[in-house]
């Protein structure tokens, strides 16, 4: 009789024993599963889709801070390429001019204006002239705020004669601002200046 009591509590023993591991299985697996769907919902949550001619491209959110440097330089690069790419046609000279205004401070449109009141975009319509700019660097310094850069580029000016190649070199900084339509990097520039922009080449066409 005892010793059947005894195979009782120890077949109870195992029962309770088994019972217990796979209570733990289930909260781990439990634990598991809600730790997984967590990340899954995060993952998909940071995805963005943009539709493009038919086709859905996948694009990923981050955070500002990690694409300063990337949007500051695109931002002053767009900023000069509106500024200064110009051809013989009034609407166009006035919609890069204002798309380049949307970027910076009264520093850019107290230039512009400086340029119009010695007839420089007048003359480029008489003469029919077109001016590209290139990009040679941006360095920006991102160890202050408002963050300052300098600009390095050549300006190509195609004249009926000649072919002009001049070397411009800016600076100014950078602040944050609201994005917008018109302002999609969220930067200003201000106190824009222009250190150099002298002629390097001059090739007769």
């Amino acid at each position: 009789m005892f010793q059947q009591l005894k195979n009782i509590d120890t077949a109870f023993s195992h029962v309770r024993l088994f019972t217990l591991a796979i209570i733990l299985a289930c909260v781990f697996i439990c634990c598991y599963t809600v730790y997984k769907s967590y990340a899954l919902i995060t993952s998909t949550q940071q995805r963005i889709y943009i539709l493009s001619n038919g086709k859905a491209l996948e694009a990923y959110s981050a955070e500002r801070k990690d694409n300063v440097p990337v949007e500051a330089r695109d931002h002053v690069k767009m900023f000069h390429h509106y500024f200064f790419t110009l051809d013989p046609d009034d609407k166009m000279i006035q919609g890069n001019v204002s798309k380049a205004l949307y970027l910076a401070d009264i520093s850019a449109k107290q230039q512009y204006d400086n340029l119009r009141e010695n007839r420089y975009y007048s003359n480029i319509i008489s003469g029919n002239i077109s001016q590209t700019i290139e990009t040679d660097s941006i360095s920006i310094d991102l160890n202050s705020y408002p963050y300052h850069f300098a600009y390095y580029s050549k300006l190509r000016i195609l004249r009926a004669t000649s072919i002009v190649i001049r070397s411009l070199i800016t600076e100014g900084h950078l602040r944050n601002v609201a994005r917008s339509d018109n302002n999609s990097h969220g930067f200003l520039i201000e106190r824009w200046n222009t250190l150099e922009n002298k002629d390097i080449k001059t090739i007769n066409r």
